[in-house]
């Protein structure tokens, strides 16, 4: 079973992952999901965990004291962790990554906020054996926080763990996963349902013939066409 560790300062944030294929996965006993408060860490009186930043400059940072000591409470007794520290300047999260990450044993997320956590955290964590320590983003933007990354790379990444969708088969046609050359990715095919005519607009011929030969190959070339759209805009 994978577990899935998140932790913030804003642990309500993150109660949609109890919903969907997400609650019923943690209902069979699939996947683990857990949020942990960042200020249970802090031992002043105002729950700090952030201060200004060496060189000056706006903002705040959080504090690596903090996080160190969160990071240690929940892989405690753990031999194999991801720690994927969400931030605007790791590497871009894609369907391989999510691949790779769907055979983890436990991934930790460090949800930061403000200018971001102390880099010490992070070349801290590189340095133990049984730590992966993974900089991640998931577009070229800026959130408030880590939030909202960790509960998209989460959902991409469960419903490749087999028993969270209820159609495993529907996983081989999806979006960027449907090449056999792990080198191509393709965007799935455009799909359509009843009725066969709406608003003037008709369903291809081609999906009501009934040959599934011919319905692969345009498929196919939708999925090629599609590609190379989105490449080229």
């Amino acid at each position: 079973m994978l577990r899935f560790d998140l932790i913030s300062i804003f642990p309500e944030y993150l109660a949609p992952l109890k919903l969907s294929l997400l609650g019923k996965a943690q209902e069979k006993g699939v996947i683990s999901i857990n949020v942990h408060d960042l200020r249970d860490q802090t031992t002043d009186a105002h729950h700090s965990v952030d201060d200004t930043p060496y060189g000056g400059g706006a903002g705040m940072v959080m504090s690596a004291v903090v996080w160190g000591d969160a990071i240690d409470q929940v892989s405690k007794n753990s031999s194999n962790v991801d720690l994927v520290i969400l931030t605007p300047a790791g590497k871009k999260f894609d369907q391989r990554m999510a691949e790779q990450f769907s055979k983890s044993q436990q991934i930790i997320f460090a949800c930061g906020r403000y200018e971001g956590i102390d880099a010490r955290v992070g070349k801290y964590y590189r340095q133990q054996k049984n730590f992966r320590v993974h900089e991640v983003s998931i577009g070229d933007y800026v959130l408030g926080g880590g939030e909202v990354a960790a509960m998209v790379i989460i959902e991409a990444t469960a419903r490749l763990i087999p028993g969270v969708l209820g159609n495993p088969e529907s996983l081989k046609e999806e979006s960027h996963s449907l090449a056999t050359d792990s080198s191509e990715s393709l965007v799935e095919y455009p799909n359509y349902t009843k009725p066969a005519s709406w608003r003037g607009l008709d369903v291809p011929e081609i999906l009501l013939s009934g040959n599934h030969g011919e319905i692969a190959k345009w498929r196919r070339a939708e999925s090629e066409r599609r590609t190379q759209e989105l490449e080229t805009e």
